[in-house]
C-alpha cells in the first residue's frame, strides 16, 4: 500500500470520533491491554492515530511514546496530551512508519501497542518488518498488542452489503479476496487498501517472528450481529451495562473471532 494513500485518507478522517461513536473497540481492546499489562513502565503506542489509546494509558500513569505514520494524526495527539493535561507523560511524538522505527533503541519498552499499522501493510515483506521492529524495541519478557482485521467478517460484509465494498460486488471477487486477503476499495475516499487475516494465520505469523501468545481476542465482539435498535432494546430495560460486560467476556471465545471485523492480538517477546 502506497504511504501517500494512507497519509491522506487519515488526514481526512476522524478516528478518534470513530472510537468515540463506536466505543465497543475501544473499550474491549483497553479491558484487555490493562488485564496484561505490567503495573508500571513505559509503553510505545505505535501506529497511534490520534492518540485515543495513548491518553488512556498516559492517564493510568505510564510513561508514552507515540508514533504514527500520519503527520496530522500525530499533531493531533501532542494537541489532545496538552488538552488533557498528560504532555509530561509523553516521552516523544514521532512521524514514523511502523516498518521502520527509526531512532528507537533496543528493547526500549515493557509493552508496546501496534493498533493499525498491520491494516495497510499488504505484502507479508511489510507486515514481517513491521512485526520485527515491534520485537526489536519490546524488552525481553514484555508484552505487545497487536490488532489485524478479519478475513471472514469482511467476506461476510461483502457479501451482505455488495454495493458499499465494491470491487467486492460479485462472486468473482469475492472469492479473490477471500484466498488473497487484498481489500482495494473501488470507491474514492472509502477506506484505503488492506489487509485482512485468516484467524487461523494470526497465531503462527507472530509467533514465527519471535512472540509468545498470550490470547486473541475479537476486539468488536458481537457488536456486528446487533443492530442499533436491537442495541437500544437493552439501553430502554437498563441493561447496557451488562450488555457490555458481556461483550467483553464473549470477546475471549474463538467462535466469535471470525465475526468480528477487529481482532486483538496479546504476546510476550520470548
Amino acid at each position: 500500500m502506497k504511504r501517500d494513500h494512507i497519509i491522506e485518507y487519515y488526514s481526512g478522517f476522524d478516528e478518534w470520533g470513530r472510537l468515540e461513536r463506536e466505543p465497543i473497540e475501544f473499550i474491549i481492546n483497553m479491558h484487555y491491554i490493562r488485564e496484561h499489562l505490567p503495573a508500571t513502565g513505559c509503553i510505545l503506542d505505535n501506529g497511534a492515530g490520534p492518540g485515543k489509546y495513548a491518553m488512556e494509558l498516559a492517564k493510568l500513569g505510564y510513561k508514552v511514546t507515540l508514533s504514527d505514520l500520519t503527520p496530522s494524526s500525530v499533531d493531533t495527539a501532542r494537541q489532545k496530551a496538552q488538552e488533557f493535561g498528560l504532555t509530561q507523560q509523553f516521552d516523544g511524538f514521532h512521524v514514523l512508519d511502523a516498518t521502520s522505527l527509526s531512532g528507537m533503541a533496543d528493547e526500549t519498552y515493557d509493552a508496546s501497542l501496534m493498533l493499525g499499522p498491520l491494516y495497510h501493510l499488504q505484502t507479508d515483506e511489510e507486515r514481517t518488518a513491521a512485526v520485527q521492529e515491534l520485537y526489536r524495541v519490546t524488552k525481553r519478557g514484555g508484552v505487545v498488542f497487536v490488532a489485524m482485521q478479519s478475513r471472514m467478517r469482511m467476506s461476510i460484509n461483502s457479501l451482505q452489503s455488495p454495493q458499499h465494498w465494491k470491487p467486492n460486488d460479485n462472486m468473482a471477487a469475492i472469492r479473490s479476496f477471500v484466498e488473497k486477503g487484498i481489500f482495494d476499495h473501488q470507491d474514492q475516499g472509502r477506506f484505503t487498501g488492506a489487509y485482512y487475516f485468516n484467524i487461523q494465520d494470526v497465531m503462527p505469523f507472530m509467533e514465527q517472528h519471535g512472540f509468545e501468545t498470550v490470547d486473541l481476542i475479537g476486539s468488536s465482539s458481537l457488536r456486528a450481529m446487533l443492530t442499533d435498535e436491537q442495541q437500544q432494546y437493552w439501553k430502554e430495560r437498563g441493561e447496557y451495562d451488562e450488555l457490555m460486560q458481556y461483550m467483553i467476556e464473549a470477546a475471549k471465545d474463538p467462535s466469535i473471532l471470525g465475526i468480528s471485523s477487529h481482532l486483538l492480538y496479546i504476546g510476550r517477546k520470548k
